[in-house]
């Protein structure tokens, strides 16, 4: 059934049908429009078009419909309605006669379809906000057990100075803290409804729009009724959410990728997020991790589609604003399963400290130290800089980390060396001397993760 034929006298192409008809996608928002047609018709009682009588009858058919979708949504794609709001009224004057065909009064699928996937995104921020939450505490509790684990600290992907794993992971929990407050933000954006918007220009009832919104769960209304059946920032602002912690999560993945392989060492990866080769027997690939960075490209082309959908619409609704779910139902649902599985891959991670340790003491990543030692004594810093340079030069040489060079090696680079360059070139001085505020000085690495756990608590 169409909620248009009247104007028409030939059916249309089936051609067109299939292209036209959304309902094998947004029949994910069912649960919303049977949402928004209760509270629409509680607002047609306080002007008159429903008896409270009608308004119960409606609102009872509408609640029994809602459970019938609730225990088998898929259902739905049986029908042959053009979407989910010409399915909800059919399914419903199926069940209540006329009665059923009061509903639509002075209401547009355009304000209706707005409302309903600003509902969905409202849920959809909740769950997504519950599970970066999940995925920081899964990384504040690997930093907890991983304090000790000293490995090499990267830059153009060559060792550069000491960290632990534990910096590392935090270093992750700060990104998803700045997601978890832009979903916060986009929620604050987000909780306006656009119903009683109509077509474009307004509901022509006297409805009280924030009563309405507040019906809704939505803490105001619109205030303009072209922009209300227009607006897709919101959906913009998800996609940008989703993009931008995807690229995150894809660091991570890559981060865990190298980490794994048998080059670095410095972890082994649990049996459940790895597979192995059709060929080669001895694999044991990172096929999550790979999964996770190779799916960051799909949201990144959500979010681009979307762009251009919007980018030259003239006001108010337009028949391409239809591709504004698939893609964003997509990515969220991507970002979703890439964040539990980045959870699931730390659950079972194993740090193999002896390697991580080793591979921090070559690379002369104490070469730094060696130099404010130098400016300690009075050296200037661009001056000392060149010195341990020719001095990493001579340990490259002769084979040895730069803390195994004799003193007397030492001070052919500068006679202001003396025996106590020695603690100072020290792993795990190193790492106590970063000491200011987001160092990775065992202190403040664990006041990072007590100010974490006090936060996501």
């Amino acid at each position: 059934m169409a909620l248009w034929g009247g104007r028409f006298s030939q059916a249309a192409d089936q051609r067109f049908k299939t292209l036209n008809d959304s309902l094998r996608f947004d029949y994910r928002l069912a649960e919303q429009d049977i949402t928004g047609s209760v509270a629409w018709s509680k607002a047609l009682v306080t002007v008159g078009i429903l008896t409270t009588d009608e308004q119960l009858r409606l609102e009872e058919a509408l609640g029994f419909l809602l459970e019938e979708v609730s225990a088998s949504p898929e259902a739905i794609l049986a029908s042959d309605a053009e979407d989910i709001h010409s399915w909800v009224e059919q399914r419903l004057i199926e069940k209540v006669g006329d009665l059923g065909k009061k509903l639509h009064t002075g209401r547009s699928r355009n304000d209706q379809v707005a409302t309903d996937l600003k509902l969905w995104c409202k849920l959809q921020v909740s769950e997504l906000l519950a599970a970066v939450k999940q995925l920081q505490l899964a990384l504040v509790a690997t930093a907890e057990i991983t304090q000790d684990a000293v490995m090499p600290g990267y830059t153009h992907f060559q060792r550069a100075q000491p960290v632990t794993f534990a910096h590392w992971c935090m270093a992750y929990t700060e990104m998803l803290a700045r997601d978890e407050s832009r979903l916060q933000d986009t929620l604050e954006r987000l909780d306006v409804s656009p119903l009683g918007s109509g077509a474009l220009a307004g509901t022509a009832y006297e409805i009280d729009r924030d009563q309405l919104a507040g019906w809704l769960g939505f803490a105001s209304a619109t205030r303009n009724s072209l922009d209300s059946v227009s607006d897709r920032d919101y959906a913009l602002e998800l996609l940008s959410n989703a993009a931008i912690s995807m690229v995150h999560l894809s660091r991570f993945a890559e981060d865990l990728i190298f980490f794994n392989t048998g080059e670095a060492a410095f972890i082994e990866l649990s049996d459940r997020v790895t597979s192995g080769s059709s060929l080669m027997p001895q694999k044991k690939n990172p096929d999550a991790l790979e999964l996770i960075r190779g799916k960051c490209g799909r949201v990144q082309g959500a979010l681009t589609g979307l762009m251009m959908t919007l980018k030259g619409l003239p006001l108010a609704y337009n028949k391409d604003m239809q591709e504004d779910k698939e893609g964003l139902f997509d990515a969220l649902d991507t970002w979703m399963d890439c964040l539990h599985m980045a959870a699931l891959v730390l659950d079972g991670l194993r740090v193999k400290r002896d390697r991580c340790q080793e591979a921090a003491q070559q690379g002369y990543a104490n070469a730094t130290e060696l130099a404010d030692y130098l400016v300690g004594k009075g050296v200037p810093f661009r001056e000392a800089h060149h010195i341990v340079g020719e001095a990493v030069v001579e340990a490259i040489r002769q084979g040895k980390a730069l803390e195994a060079l004799s003193l007397v090696d030492l001070q052919r680079f500068s006679s202001t060396i003396g025996e106590d360059v020695y603690p100072i070139l020290a792993l795990q001085s190193c790492l106590d001397k970063r000491s200011a505020k987001g160092g990775v000085s065992p202190k403040q690495v664990a006041y990072a993760i007590g100010e974490a756990k006090k936060r996501l608590s």
